[in-house]
């Protein structure tokens, strides 16, 4: 058989982007023990979050996190006859800006406009000022629409400086979905290709919501993300209140253009695999999906989704209150990070509890730290050398002035 010259240099091309999409991957990962704790100064991963790398928790079968994520996967694979690839192993390093067309993007790529906050040091832990920790699954949507991918599930670690309490952690688990739909389909269903998408959408999470929590009552928000539009959250009500599932919508065209896949359209959803694990096994706090504790582990196991977690002790909390006046350059994601960084899984919460601003114009904030081990009691020596070095990592690091 002869290959026309169109054809065979179209081979030629997606073979050739499939060999650097690989060797950029691999690349990616020989890299990362040394690029992380390399002497950068836009540098901000601390030695808590680096120590996350490679953890994968969604990898593994019998923890709550990849019990949910196979749930997931089980319902794509029934309803799609399984057209939907998996990957679960991608790497969390991914850049900023491209490096040739085929690296993975974190923010141009799924069009986060250059002053989104997502974008600041302030919430995002940054390798070097081109290179972060993933932010969102969606960093590696484009690259996989374009070496031809039509539907794919992603699921990986993300990563976001963000607030302490129980159900916030720097580090958690996102699924990404997308699919891509032809003219062919929906030529024939008297609706334009957005609107045709919009709806396959909405039914194909409808199910998803019914396969995972049962005959809920849903409804859908409108709302904005940069890479969708129209953009929507599914809700259900659920334990008698209203609880956000997912994030979702139909594809931007500018993302399907730079793709190359010009008069499609697509569908895409992400969520948080945390969030609903905590809903589904009843966990109380997100430290505990890093737990060790057999204790924690035993608890469940493959294929059983739902299982409903016993909390095997309740240690006491210690509450420590700590005042400052504030400057200018303040944030509390920045106060979080150096309270995570010394008292790492030891800390419960990080909450402003009181704040006035006196007639010189000098603003004080009080934080009360709530200090409890899920395994232990903490000896009063422990929380005051940890409150100590707090104070002082405060005081040196944020340019506060301790009252």
């Amino acid at each position: 058989m002869v290959i026309p010259n169109r054809a065979l240099r179209s081979v030629i091309w997606f073979d050739i982007r499939c060999f650097l999409l690989i060797f950029f991957r691999v690349l990616t990962r020989f890299l990362t023990l040394d690029v992380v704790r390399e002497n950068e100064p836009t540098n901000n991963v601390p030695d808590t979050i680096f120590s996350k790398l490679g953890t994968q928790l969604h990898r593994r079968d019998d923890h709550p996190i990849g019990i949910l994520k196979n749930a997931i996967y089980d319902y794509f694979d029934a309803n799609y006859s399984g057209k939907f690839v998996k990957f679960d192993d991608l790497s969390p390093i991914v850049s900023v800006k491209a490096i040739i067309n085929l690296f993975l993007q974190n923010f141009d790529d799924v069009l986060v406009p250059a002053d989104h906050v997502s974008r600041s040091y302030n919430d995002t832990y940054y390798v070097d000022s081109q290179t972060v920790l993933r932010c969102h699954t969606s960093a590696h949507q484009t690259e996989l629409l374009r070496i031809g991918h039509s539907h794919f599930l992603v699921t990986g670690d993300v990563y976001r400086r963000d607030s302490i309490d129980s159900t916030h952690y720097p580090v958690f688990h996102q699924m990404e979905g997308v699919r891509v739909l032809s003219p062919d389909e929906w030529v024939d269903s008297g609706l334009d290709g957005t609107s045709y998408a919009a709806k396959d959408l909405k039914n194909s999470l409808e199910g998803l919501a019914k396969k995972l929590f049962g005959d809920v009552e849903m409804r859908w928000i409108d709302t904005y993300f940069p890479f969708t539009n129209p953009s929507f959250e599914l809700e259900i009500y659920f334990q008698e209140k209203w609880m956000e599932v997912l994030g979702c919508g139909v594809t931007e065209p500018e993302i399907l253009k730079r793709s190359g896949k010009i008069h499609s359209v697509a569908w895409a959803f992400g969520l948080g695999l945390e969030r609903l694990a905590m809903v589904l096994f009843d966990i109380p706090d997100i430290r505990l999906f890093w737990s060790t504790d057999q204790r924690f582990i035993s608890q469940f196991s493959d294929g059983k989704l739902g299982i409903k977690f016993k909390p095997f002790s309740k240690y006491p909390p210690c509450y420590k209150d700590m005042s400052f006046w504030i400057s200018d350059s303040f944030t509390e994601n920045n106060l979080c990070e150096i309270v995570r960084g010394i008292a790492g899984d030891l800390v419960e919460e990080v909450r402003l509890i009181d704040n006035f601003t006196n007639k010189k114009g000098l603003t004080s904030h009080c934080y009360r730290i709530v200090y409890r081990s899920m395994e232990r009691s903490l000896t009063d020596e422990e929380i005051n050398q940890l409150q100590g070095d707090v104070r002082d990592a405060v005081q040196s690091k944020l340019m506060v002035t301790l009252r």
